[in-house]
């Protein structure tokens, strides 16, 4: 059962006063759940460097754990973490268990029949492969009837769809799609010859080529752009005018640019958080 998944952590950030945070406060709405708990609750899988995950220490750290640190520091509340698989986060929250699902989604049209978002960042899809075969796959169609990594629900995995698509109508050999339910899955998959390459979000595809110490390479230009955030319920409206608040906060501020400066991701920074709701605005 989804229930048997839930591991929680408290995660305690910087304490405001009592005044400053009346002031941060005032300018926020902020959703029942959090005035009467004092948390903002929100799942995580804790398995997404750079984004999410569980450093050397055993604390969950990460790019989206900060900027949900940040957030709850402005709504005068702790961090309180459900660590529940990705793929299980959407329903979830139609489940009603969870109000935020933290693990910058990528903002697809098949994703918004079922959830809202508010986005925070952009980023397009990348292929990553060994050095060897990096000139092999310098363009997007050299994929075609190549075996390809993805992790499972992902922008990567949807992204494959999109590619085999393509292939097969430029009468090209099919994409072989190898499914895994975790990033460390796909990338042990390249590195072990398993599979040819890998796709993944632009964003952590460039925070592996270097931990990697060059053993994955980022070949080619990103394709298929999209939005990326934080999930909510359909129709929350509440909850999605209080983290965009938030978030707009912390990018007036200064904290939103720190954060990315510190993971190398400005280039997919945004100047305002955005509410999706529907798959119109994504042709927008």
């Amino acid at each position: 059962m989804l229930n048997r998944a839930f591991f929680r952590i408290a995660v305690v950030g910087t304490v405001l006063s009592a005044l400053s945070s009346t002031s941060f406060a005032d300018d926020i709405p902020i959703i029942k759940e959090v005035k009467d708990s004092g948390k903002l609750t929100i799942a995580s899988s804790l398995g997404y460097a750079p984004f999410e995950y569980i450093d050397e220490q055993g604390k969950p750290v990460g790019l989206d754990i900060e900027l949900a640190t940040a957030v709850a520091e402005l709504l005068n509340a702790k961090l309180d973490i459900v660590t529940i698989p990705f793929a299980s986060q959407i329903p979830g929250l139609a489940a009603g268990r969870i109000k935020v699902g933290w693990a910058t989604f990528s903002v697809t049209e098949e994703r918004l029949k079922q959830a809202d978002f508010v986005t925070f960042m952009q980023a397009g899809t990348v292929v990553a492969t060994t050095r060897d075969n990096k000139k092999k796959f310098a363009a997007k169609n050299s994929l075609c009837g190549a075996k390809v990594a993805v992790q499972s629900g992902t922008s990567a995995d949807f992204a494959a769809d999109k590619l085999d698509v393509e292939c097969k109508a430029a009468n090209l050999p099919a994409l072989n799609k190898a499914i895994y339910p975790e990033q460390k899955d796909t990338i042990q998959a390249v590195l072990s010859g398993r599979a040819e390459a890998r796709l993944d979000d632009s964003t952590s595809a460039g925070y592996y080529e270097v931990t990697s110490k060059g053993k994955l390479i980022v070949t080619g230009d990103s394709f298929y752009p999209t939005p990326l955030g934080v999930v909510i319920a359909k129709g929350d409206k509440e909850t999605a005018a209080m983290l965009e608040a938030a978030l707009q906060k912390l990018i007036s501020n200064g904290t939103y640019s720190n954060i990315l400066k510190k993971y190398n991701m400005t280039t997919s920074s945004v100047e305002k958080p955005t509410i999706y709701t529907d798959a119109a605005q994504l042709a927008q």
